[in-house]
């Protein structure tokens, strides 16, 4: 197994820094474009959320971690921010706890659409954990 771990300041700007590690790490799986574009996305969604609503926009860090074995992608953002304090209504599409609905509340349902297994734990005041895998290269 081949893995990288990273640590970013919770900046939106750094939103394309983590789509571009992702890209770079996973070109070794030999994706394709589309593949490539689904997971850049849902690392996009995953990265903004931790940035959004784990530290509110406030300062805090990101941790990353990419693995890649055989055919699969692993793909891990954790935040130690403000949690999740229901998780499975956070997941459902159109749920935000942004109050000036700038947020569509569609993260997680473009995470789980352009990956195969989306993980979510989180508990309120420690921060949050996304694992998203997906085959590469079917």
């Amino acid at each position: 197994m081949e893995r990288f771990r990273m640590e970013i300041e919770s900046l939106s700007k750094n939103e394309e820094l983590a789509r571009v590690v992702t890209a770079v790490f996973m070109s070794r799986l030999d994706p394709t474009l589309e593949e490539m574009d689904d997971v850049k996305t849902a690392v996009s969604e995953a990265v903004t959320n931790a940035v959004i609503h784990g530290y509110q926009e406030g300062e805090g860090i990101i941790y990353m971690e990419l693995q890649a074995e055989e055919r699969q992608l692993t793909v891990m953002v954790r935040d130690l921010g403000v949690g999740i304090a229901d998780v499975k209504r956070a997941m459902e599409p159109m749920y935000t706890t942004d109050p000036s609905g700038e947020r569509s509340g569609m993260g997680f349902s473009f995470m789980e659409a352009f990956m195969d297994q989306v993980q979510v734990e989180s508990e309120p005041g420690r921060g949050t954990l996304v694992t998203m895998r997906k085959k590469i290269g079917r």
